[in-house]
């Protein structure tokens, strides 16, 4: 899927912008509960973050978003009160299957990494997030081998800035997971970096973690590896081909280590590309 979103969209009516009447819709009707996005910085482009390179050395993290509950798709209305005062309603609710399904999935993803699961949460404050608390609780018993933490959203926003490598795993409900997901984007410099994956029970959806940014539409500016590495990730989780998706995976980053940039890598001493060259350039070496 291609990133959607236009500033002439914003004069629509809120239900027919393309996120509300397009985006939200779709991954209900497939059943995609689980965003994946991994944020890994390479080597290569340790320079083009905006944290200090002793920070962000080695960082490789995923996220997991829970994508079809919570704020976005609980029941919302707007009203007028009777002093004439106008009040807008949006309901956060989850259920334990739906935190069970998300959580189970990071726990096996913690398996296969590193064996460090943070849930994130806000139970401090929320009932939803006590719930979620109890939930990935209870089946952290299945995996004694993956160490869980807890943590409150507003302190990871601070960890991630702090100190990211202390991160392997992380699995939150859909606003947290929505936020935090763009601010760990940025530890890699660029949005045009970051691949995403949509799961569900048989359909999966891929699309690069970036905006539409229609203002340099057509211009071969955009960078395009997120796009590339979002196939990475089809040919990984829907077609088991893991060996393919490694050959897509090892020649961006070789791509990287001979220098080529697109406009938002951009820095002293590298060799600037468009769009197309820098497509034709992993190709190449695929």
């Amino acid at each position: 899927l291609g990133a959607i979103g236009s500033p002439k969209m914003d004069q629509l009516p809120p239900e027919l912008r393309p996120e509300r009447a397009a985006l939200l819709p779709l991954r209900k009707e497939l059943g995609l509960f689980a965003n994946l996005r991994p944020v890994k910085v390479f080597d290569s482009l340790i320079a083009s973050s905006p944290l200090k390179p002793e920070i962000i050395q080695g960082v490789d993290i995923i996220v997991f978003r829970e994508l079809t509950g919570g704020l976005y798709f609980g029941p919302k209305k707007r009203e007028i009160l009777q002093d004439g005062t106008e009040q807008a309603i949006d309901t956060l609710v989850y259920n334990t299957r739906e935190i069970e399904r998300i959580g189970r999935l990071a726990f096996e993803a913690a398996r296969m990494r590193r064996k460090r699961l943070t849930s994130v949460d806000k139970a401090n404050v929320l009932e939803s997030s006590r719930l979620w608390r109890e939930t990935i609780n209870r089946i952290s018993q299945d995996y004694p081998d993956v160490e869980l933490s807890h943590m409150y959203v507003d302190n990871c926003a601070m960890q991630l800035v702090r100190y990211p490598v202390q991160f392997d795993v992380i699995v939150t409900e859909n606003m947290f997971g929505d936020i935090l997901t763009d601010q760990a984007a940025m530890l890699t410099g660029s949005l045009g970096m970051l691949p995403s994956a949509s799961l569900g029970g048989k359909t999966a959806l891929y699309e690069p973690s970036h905006g539409s940014a229609p203002d340099i539409a057509g211009k071969n500016l955009a960078n395009p590896l997120a796009t590339i590495l979002s196939a990475a990730m089809m040919l990984r989780y829907s077609f088991k081909l893991k060996e393919a998706a490694e050959v897509i995976e090892q020649a961006v980053h070789r791509v990287l280590q001979d220098n080529y940039r697109t406009a938002d890598l951009m820095a002293d001493g590298m060799k600037r590309v468009g769009t197309k060259e820098m497509g034709e350039l992993v190709r190449e070496r695929i």
